[in-house]
């Protein structure tokens, strides 16, 4: 795929050490350590932010984040990761890749968070290619996915960013309600259609 190669040439995966997963011209991404928990809670803690979750999280629902995404390393090697900004060192967000239940199949997805106050700097973008290029390139996925509300359009641009088309729309229960979402996905060529499964 002409993009993945294209960008693998400005992305930076480093030996792992100091937590460090990934760099971006702008970014770097590392594992989300407990001192984050501030950082996090300004996101996770944020109406505006957590629009597409449909609520601010309480302190405890920030608690069992952090516990959930500390536990994903331990399990599966990867989960969502703290975006840093090289030139500064502002800690800007969250962007990763989680296993995620889609209609009863598991699926790699790409997600991303990140402070209101840097919105709109393509921030989002570049930390979602990177972890692309990671799942494709490092870990060997041949599918990854982007499961987005329907109505979250910034969310959408950024998955539609990476090449990802939507195969179909799926209802997700969440907090009691039915949210529509697009499950945006990108494949490598030859790789065999799992729609169903």
């Amino acid at each position: 795929m002409s993009s993945i190669n294209a960008d693998r040439k400005i992305h930076n995966f480093p030996e792992r050490n100091m937590n460090v997963i990934l760099n971006t011209p702008r970014l770097m991404l590392r594992e989300i350590v407990r001192d984050d928990r501030t950082d996090m809670a300004e996101i996770l803690q944020d109406p505006e932010a957590m629009y597409a979750y449909e609520h601010a999280f309480s302190s405890g629902e920030v608690d069992a984040w952090l516990d959930r995404q500390l536990r994903r390393y331990e399990q599966d090697g990867h989960g969502l990761w703290a975006v840093i900004c090289r030139e500064s060192g502002a800690w800007l967000g969250m962007c990763g890749l989680t296993i995620q239940n889609v209609e009863n199949t598991r699926e790699l997805e790409v997600g991303y968070l990140f402070k209101r106050r840097f919105w709109h700097r393509g921030y989002a973008r570049e930390a979602a290619a990177g972890c692309r290029d990671y799942a494709f390139n490092v870990l060997g996925t041949p599918r990854l996915v982007a499961c987005v509300r329907v109505n979250n359009a910034p969310s959408r641009r950024v998955a539609e960013s990476l090449g990802m088309k939507v195969e179909r729309i799926f209802v997700k229960h969440y907090y009691d309600m039915d949210m529509p979402h697009a499950l945006y996905v990108l494949e490598l060529p030859g790789t065999a259609h799992r729609k169903g499964k």
